[in-house]
């Protein structure tokens, strides 16, 4: 999927001067100058067909995605660093990846901003049990809403209730949750939204697919400190004059690069 959007940079211009007047009404013939201008960036965000897993929630590593609830999707936060294990870890793929290009160009007159995305490969992820505890589910079917596989749904079922310190039980025929094993994807949101807790899962998923490396220059590291300080994860360390970057612990998220003002440090698309 691409996509352009373009605008005459006289439209630019004027909204400048109408956001200036609204800042300040005492500025007179207030001038725009717009110069040349090109960035390159990446957009992340969560579509409408989220089904509140929240394992990208869990999967975080900066905490930046809010959880989920059944009338409200996980969102990113500004705090986010773009280190795309999110994308890798939705179940659904309805995390997207946006590389991003906004552009001003005086000679034509024209502002553009450009959207490509990128598509991301998927950590394993396998169901290796799951369970529905009758005594504590209600039936009231949130799980069976947002299941992208329609593995789950309500049953009418005959359960023995007994009750704690009256000598007697009965035969409770209700509508339970029940899960079809052979269609159930262990993404989780069944257990997520549960109210009563009542589902029990045990997944596997996969390790993150490395698709990018971090290229260190030491002889042009002028051990400024910055990739230290910036690095969310304390993934990156000054020792005897060298870069020390530890690859466990680092998420290829692109802060240090982006913040070291030599260009020792490059992150690189495998």
């Amino acid at each position: 999927m691409e996509i352009i959007f373009k605008k005459q940079l006289e439209s630019l211009e004027h909204e400048v001067v109408l956001k200036s007047v609204d800042l300040d009404d005492d500025i007179e013939d207030f001038q725009v100058n717009i110069e040349d201008f090109s960035l390159n960036d990446k957009i992340l965000t969560i579509s409408p067909r989220c089904v509140r897993c929240d394992l990208c929630v869990e999967e975080c590593p900066v905490n930046a995605i809010t959880s989920s609830t059944s009338i409200k999707r996980s969102r990113i936060q500004n705090n986010c660093v773009k280190c795309e294990i999110c994308t890798q870890t939705c179940p659904v793929s309805c995390i997207y990846l946006l590389k991003t290009k906004s552009t001003v160009d005086n000679e034509n007159g024209e502002v553009e901003f450009y959207l490509k995305e990128v598509k991301s490969p998927h950590r394993i992820l396998k169901m290796e049990d799951i369970s529905v505890n009758h005594s504590l589910c209600v039936g009231c079917g949130n799980c069976t809403q947002f299941c992208p596989t329609k593995a789950i749904e309500l049953k009418k079922t005959s359960i023995i209730e007994t009750s704690v310190g009256w000598n007697y039980s009965k035969l409770k025929d209700n509508e339970f949750a029940e899960v079809n094993k052979k269609l159930c994807v262990g993404c989780g949101s069944c257990s997520n939204i549960c109210p009563q807790q009542a589902i029990f899962l045990k997944r596997f998923l996969g390790s993150i697919i490395i698709t990018k490396e971090l290229s260190i220059n030491q002889d042009t590291c002028v051990q400024c400190l910055l990739c230290e300080e910036s690095c969310p994860v304390e993934a990156i360390s000054l020792i005897d004059g060298k870069v020390v970057l530890n690859d466990d612990k680092c998420i290829k998220c692109n802060v240090c690069s982006t913040k070291c003002p030599v260009g020792a440090l490059k992150l690189v698309e495998l």
